[in-house]
């Protein structure tokens, strides 16, 4: 029996974008187990409205990635590791890629869930702050004031990214 057209459609964007939506999770949560759970948590979704979706299907797919991760969040309400360890920490050698990247991940570790998905959505996925507010289901507002307060607390845990993250403006 031949799949039915929507299934074969829904087939072609999952094989076609996976990857990218599995990457934005990764950076989303940090962790490679609980990143395909979002993703497959987010296609689930999308295949139970499949039929629903009109145009392009990735804009909800995503959406779905980024408020369930927030849902996460809330329901788990994990605590946050003491910025204090970030800094007794050696800043990373000088100038290597890898050792930047690890330390932007561990200060990211020190967000929460919200300010990590508007900074992943500002700058990884390079929406505007109303972009990012229609994703999120939030107001501009919230949007600005998550990026400024995760700015402000990346400068704080993480001094040693200056030069990344911005010394003192937004």
């Amino acid at each position: 029996m031949a799949p039915m057209p929507d299934e074969s459609a829904f087939a072609e964007f999952v094989a076609a974008r996976s990857s990218a939506l599995m990457r934005t999770a990764y950076l989303l949560t940090r962790d490679h187990h609980l990143a395909e759970d979002l993703v497959q948590t987010a296609l689930f979704k999308a295949a139970m409205a499949w039929e629903r979706i009109e145009g392009e299907p990735e804009p909800y797919v995503r959406r779905i990635l980024y408020t369930e991760n927030v849902s996460w969040w809330r329901r788990r309400r994990r605590l946050v590791v003491e910025a204090a360890q970030v800094r007794a920490e050696e800043p990373a050698g000088p100038g290597t890629d890898i050792d930047l990247q690890v330390a932007l991940e561990r200060a990211l570790g020190l967000l929460t869930a919200k300010q990590r998905a508007v900074l992943v959505l500002r700058y990884y996925e390079d929406l505007s702050e109303a972009g990012a507010a229609r994703v999120l289901g939030v107001g501009v507002g919230t949007v600005k004031s998550t990026h400024r307060r995760a700015l402000l607390r990346l400068r704080a845990v993480a001094p040693h990214l200056g030069d990344l993250i911005g010394v003192g403006h937004d």
